[in-house]
């Protein structure tokens, strides 16, 4: 059987694109799992409300967008993680994705929080934007974004 010209060059081609694409993927994972381990002691700074690695983390323009459309600076931010009458008992980060380009990381994913404030318990279980940005003194998130899905 004799194999036409044209898509053996395509074929090659593509098989070309999707070797380059894959080791692309393999190139950047170093990176991704960076990101990902400093979401991972954010979140865990955040439970133990150690804000000075908390603070460590966020650039000083760092501004974050929560549920209900309020927005807080660094030292807000801080100054709210810091209230003693919030006891977070769970906050857990699901279905991560981080897309690297150059300086700027994005991350996307699920955030579920469960705990008491003043007394009172609460939960609540958002869509999740984290921008990592990678600066002289390493990588700081500069800006999150927390909303509820519109189908809870």
């Amino acid at each position: 059987m004799k194999v036409p010209i044209p898509f053996l060059i395509i074929s090659f081609l593509a098989f070309g694109v999707m070797r380059d694409f894959a080791t692309a993927q393999d190139r950047a994972d170093p990176g991704a799992s960076k990101i990902l381990a400093l979401e991972n002691k954010w979140n865990e700074a955040y439970k133990r409300g150690d804000i000075a690695t908390m603070g460590s983390l966020l650039a000083e323009d760092f501004v974050i967008t929560v549920e209900d459309g309020s927005t807080f600076s660094k030292t807000g931010y801080l100054a709210h993680n810091g209230d003693s009458t919030v006891h977070v008992q769970t906050s857990e980060m699901t279905d991560l994705r981080v897309r690297i380009h150059g300086n700027p990381a994005i991350v996307t994913g699920r955030y579920y929080e469960k705990g008491t404030s003043k007394g009172k318990p609460y939960e609540s279980r958002d869509r999740l934007t984290d921008v990592w940005m990678k600066t002289s003194s390493g990588w700081q998130v500069v800006a999150a974004h927390y909303s509820i899905p519109s189908s809870q």
